[in-house]
């Protein structure tokens, strides 16, 4: 397996990391050598040439090759058996739904918040439990850090270059969660979605950060989620009222009380679609009353349809916990799902020769 990428040699370790530094190479924390044959086992793993295209960014047309992708995997700490789920995100990403280059080179500041579902939750050691949204494991830590360093380094999406943020998050760091799955009695997002439980799948999706919630005085979904659907209209009042994909993070003491009452995902979205909306007159009230003008009854939904609302399981097993992930602008990016290691709907991909910067 020939590799075509130009190979540097260094004396140590540290020369290593100022070689990477020095040249805008990483996202500012250290890294780990992309050597040949980490990058060779990382290709054997998805039976990948290096060559093998991965997908085009529809808006700038730049191929995306899968020895790039190994090469910056391996330099966020991925393994071997991280890798499927960074191709299969990708490919996701450069959907033309998924609208990549806005997403990243917008003055909003998301991230690309990255969803595991399936078995492969399992084999990598992606844990949906205690801190999910933070450093809860190995494997959700370096799969998002790999996205954010592909990014930069495929697609030169670097602060004051491509990444034209104001703010950002930590999520650009990584943002990559995976879903509780213990209750087979409660959907995941990927059957949700279309998938079948047994599949192994990635959502992505253009996000802002999360906003946590907190209810602990009722057992009543109608209340508790109306304290996530309030948080929805807050983001709607001060960020944005353009409807799109929202997540919710829901740990699993809501869950119980959603259980126990026979409130599934679909009565989640139905509710949450209901509640989560304002009227313009509202911008007012925050300081935005210029943008009022003769509008003020106009009604906006947090989303177009309940469908649009991505409900996820995950968090520490106590508390009465929640978060709000909302989207980047709306209908300008739309979460994008996909089955690991199988393809549906599309052609084999081609090979190309050569590499991209």
């Amino acid at each position: 397996m020939q590799l075509a990428s130009h190979i540097y040699e260094a004396t140590d370790i540290a020369a290593v990391q100022e070689l990477y530094h020095s040249n805008g190479w990483t996202d500012g924390l250290p890294i780990v050598p992309p050597t040949e044959d980490a990058v060779r086992a990382c290709l054997e793993r998805v039976m990948m040439t290096p060559d093998q295209l991965i997908g085009i960014e529809p808006v700038r047309g730049l191929p995306i090759l899968a020895e790039k992708l190994a090469i910056n995997a391996v330099m966020a700490g991925c393994l071997p058996m991280h890798f499927p789920v960074v191709v299969t995100a990708w490919m996701a990403m450069m959907r033309e739904e998924f609208l990549m280059h806005g997403a990243t080179a917008s003055t909003g500041g998301c991230a690309v918040l990255v969803v595991i579902n399936g078995p492969i939750r399992e084999e990598i050691g992606a844990l949906g439990s205690f801190n999910a949204l933070g450093n809860s494991d190995r494997a959700t830590a370096v799969i998002g850090r790999a996205i954010r360093l592909c990014l930069i380094n495929l697609m030169d999406v670097r602060p004051g270059a491509i990444d034209r943020s104001t703010l950002g998050h930590p999520g650009k760091f990584s943002y990559c969660v995976a879903e509780d799955e213990d209750d087979p009695a409660w959907p995941t997002l990927a059957e949700q979605r279309g998938l079948p439980r047994d599949a192994s799948a990635v959502t992505v999706m253009a996000a802002g950060a999360p906003r946590q919630i907190m209810n602990e005085w009722t057992t009543r979904p109608e209340e508790f989620l109306e304290t996530f659907a309030a948080e929805m209209r807050a983001n709607l009042r001060h960020y944005s009222i353009h409807p799109g994909n929202y997540a919710l993070i829901i740990p699993r003491q809501l869950r119980e009380h959603l259980r126990a009452a026979k409130w599934g995902p679909r009565d989640i979205a139905a509710f949450i679609h209901e509640r989560a909306r304002i009227h313009r007159r509202e911008w007012a009230d925050v300081g935005k009353g210029a943008v009022v003008r003769d509008r003020g009854d106009s009604v906006y939904p947090a989303m177009r349809s309940a469908d649009q609302l991505l409900v996820i399981a995950a968090g520490g097993p106590a508390g009465g916990f929640g978060a709000v992930i909302p989207p980047w602008l709306g209908d300008k990016s739309h979460a994008v799902t996909l089955p690991i290691g199988a393809c549906v709907d599309c052609e084999p991909p081609p090979s190309v020769k050569g590499s991209v910067p």
